[in-house]
C-alpha cells in the first residue's frame, strides 16, 4: 500500500544504491560518495568532524547482508568530556547561544528540517542501508516525520511564556521558564532519525545544548545529520554527536556532572540502570523504555480493518517497535476466524531486500537479535501455543526471521510476557469487557494499547480503563508531533513529543520584587 506513493525517480535512486551496495566496497563507496565531507570515522564535536581521542573504531554492519559497511569512531569518556566541555562553552550566560532571539532558535530548526527534505532520499537510503527496514518505509514514514517533528518544534520558541502571579503583599512576581541546561540523550536504533529528532527538537526549542549518543548498530544517518547541523548555522557546541557504545560512551555521558538532563530510549533493563545512575546526582531523566502492548479486538468491530491493522501493529519496522501490539487480545465470537485471516495476511508478507519495491519486512538489527527471536518463538512452541505459520530464520544472509503467529496464547507463556521485539504475533482469546482490561494491565508495562470496536462508549471505556500512555481505537502508530508519547509504570517516565515534553527541558524561576509604597 505505501509502495504506491514512492515515486519511481526516487524508487530508481533506491535501487541505483542497493546495488551499488551487493560488496563491502561498495558499501563504504555508498556512505562516502554522496557527501565526501562527512567523513563517519570521525565524531561531531562542536561544529567540526573530529578524531576520536584514542583513535578506536568499531564495524558497522549492514543487517540485510552481514556485510561491514563502514569503521565509525569510538567515542571515549575523554570524548564525552570534550563534547560537554563544548555544550558547557555555547550554554555559558552571554554566549552566542545565549543571547539568540527565541525566534531565531526555531529559524535553525526550520532550516534543519529544509535540509532534511532536501536530502530525503540520501538520508532514507543511507537509514535503510544500516538499519534494515524497508527503503519505502524509511522514504514515506522516518523522514516525513522526522521533517514534521522539526517543524512542529520550530514554532515552539517564542510561546513557551511564564507568567504574573498574584501574590499577597506589596510585591510583583513572576516566572520564567529557562533550559535545564547540558542535556545528555541516548539513541536506539529501531528508529535512528525519527527518535533523533524527537530528542533535539525540544533541546533546541527551549535553548539547551545536547550530547548525543546515537546506538553503535546505527550510527551513519546521525553522523550524517551533524553535516547539516553544520548547514543549517547552528552555533559551535549547541548539538554533539557521538557514536560509541553504552558502556563506556553512554554511561560518561549519564554519570558526567555537568549533564543537567538525561532523556533515554531503550530497553527497561538498561532505562532502570541509567535512572539509577541519574537519581544518583539528582539529574532530570526522562525514559521511553519498553513495552507488551494489549490490542484488544472486540466482535462488533469491521474485521477487515482489524485484521489489517492488527497485523500492522504487530509487523511494523519488523516487530522492532517498543509500541508494537504484540498482545492480541481477540473476543472469542470472532477468534477462529481473525485466526484465520491473520496467519493468511501473515502468509502474503513479502520478507526480502529492503530496497526491493514489494518488501514488506527487512532484517532484524543483528544476529544477537534475530536469536533472540528465535529463542523466544522455541518456547512458545514448547509451552503449547499453537505455531500457526512461520517460526524460522529467514534465508541463510542476513539476520531475517519469517512473519510468525502464535494461537492459544495464554497470559503466563514468555511470548506473551516479555517483550520479543521481533515479527512474532500471539493471539489470546476473550469473553467479557472486565476480563479483557483485568488482563491487558496485567503486565510491567504500560506504554501503548489499541481497541478496535464500533460501540464509541465501549472504545471509550476500554480506553480509560487501560493502563497506557496512548490508547489508539480502530488505528495503530497514530504519531502525529503533537500527540504525546510516553509510558506508564515499567515503560518510562515523562513524554516524547508534543509540548508536553518541554517540560522535561525546562526549569521554572520564580522571581519577586518588594515593590516600594509612595504616597499619592
Amino acid at each position: 500500500m505505501l509502495s504506491k506513493l514512492v515515486t519511481r525517480q526516487v524508487f530508481n535512486h533506491g535501487l541505483r544504491l542497493t546495488k551499488r551496495a551487493a560488496s563491502t566496497a561498495a558499501q563504504q563507496k555508498l556512505v562516502g560518495d554522496r557527501n565526501p565531507q562527512v567523513n563517519y570515522r570521525k565524531l561531531f564535536i562542536n561544529n567540526e568532524f573530529v578524531d576520536a581521542i584514542a583513535g578506536n573504531v568499531f564495524e558497522v554492519l549492514n543487517p540485510a547482508t552481514g556485510d561491514v559497511i563502514a569503521e565509525v569512531a569510538d567515542a571515549s569518556e575523554k570524548d564525552v568530556d570534550k563534547a560537554v566541555k563544548a555544550c558547557k562553552d555555547a550554554f555559558r550566560l552571554g554566549s552566542e547561544w545565549r543571547r539568540m532571539d527565541p525566534a531565531a532558535r526555531g529559524d535553525l530548526l526550520y532550516k534543519l528540517a529544509d535540509l532534511f527534505e532536501r536530502d530525503r532520499a540520501y538520508l532514507a537510503a543511507l537509514e535503510t542501508v544500516n538499519n534494515g527496514k524497508p527503503f519505502k518505509d524509511s522514504y514515506n514514514i522516518d523522514i516525513p516525520h522526522c521533517i514534521a517533528v522539526l517543524r512542529y518544534y520550530a514554532g515552539w520558541p517564542d510561546k513557551m511564556n511564564g507568567k504574573v502571579l498574584p501574590i499577597s503583599g506589596d510585591f510583583f512576581a513572576y516566572t520564567r521558564r529557562e533550559p535545564v541546561g547540558i542535556v545528555g540523550q541516548i539513541i536506539p536504533w529501531n528508529f535512528p532519525l525519527i527518535l533523533l529528532c524527537w530528542k533535539i527538537g525540544p533541546s533546541v526549542a527551549t535553548g539547551c545544548t545536547t550530547v548525543v549518543k546515537l546506538d553503535e548498530h546505527t550510527p551513519l544517518t546521525g553522523l550524517y545529520v551533524g553535516k547539516l547541523i553544520q548547514e543549517a548555522g547552528f552555533p559551535p557546541g549547541v548539538i554533539n554527536i557521538l557514536s560509541g557504545d553504552g558502556p563506556h560512551c553512554g554511561a560518561s555521558i549519564v554519570k558526567h556532572p555537568d549533564v543537567n538532563k538525561i532523556a533515554f530510549t531503550g530497553s527497561t533493563q538498561v532505562g532502570k540502570i541509567i535512572g539509577g545512575e541519574a537519581a544518583k546526582m539528582v539529574k532530570r531523566t526522562t525514559l521511553e523504555l519498553g513495552g507488551k502492548s494489549p490490542n484488544i479486538v472486540f466482535a462488533d468491530c469491521n474485521l477487515d480493518t482489524a485484521v489489517e491493522m492488527s497485523h500492522f501493529a504487530l509487523f511494523f519496522n519488523q516487530g522492532q517497535c517498543c509500541c508494537a501490539g504484540s498482545r492480541t487480545y481477540v473476543e472469542e465470537k470472532i477468534y477462529d476466524e481473525f485466526v484465520q485471516r491473520s496467519v493468511e495476511r501473515a502468509k502474503r508478507r513479502k520478507v526480502g531486500d529492503p530496497f526491493d519495491e514489494n518488501t514488506e519486512q527487512g532484517p532484524q538489527i543483528s544476529h544477537e537479535q534475530m536469536d533472540k527471536i528465535l529463542d523466544l518463538i522455541e518456547s512458545g512452541r514448547r509451552a503449547g501455543a499453537k505455531l500457526l505459520v512461520g517460526g524460522q530464520r529467514e534465508g541463510d544472509k542476513g539476520f531475517f526471521v519469517q512473519p510468525t503467529v502464535f494461537s492459544d496464547v495464554r497470559d503466563n507463556h514468555r511470548i506473551a510476557r516479555e517483550e520479543i521485539f521481533g515479527p512474532v504475533m500471539q493471539i489470546l482469546k476473550f469473553k467479557t469487557i472486565d476480563e479483557v482490561i483485568e488482563r491487558a494491565n496485567d503486565t510491567e508495562y504500560g506504554l501503548a494499547a489499541s481497541v478496535f470496536t464500533n460501540d464509541l462508549d465501549k472504545g471509550i471505556v476500554v480506553s480509560n480503563g487501560l493502563r497506557a500512555g496512548s490508547v489508539w481505537v480502530n488505528t495503530y502508530d497514530n504519531f502525529d508531533p503533537v500527540a504525546p508519547f510516553g509510558g506508564f509504570k515499567q515503560s518510562g517516565l515523562g513524554r516524547e513529543k508534543s509540548e508536553y515534553s518541554l517540560d522535561s527541558y525546562t526549569e521554572a524561576k520564580c522571581v519577586t520584587m518588594k515593590i516600594s509604597q509612595r504616597n499619592s
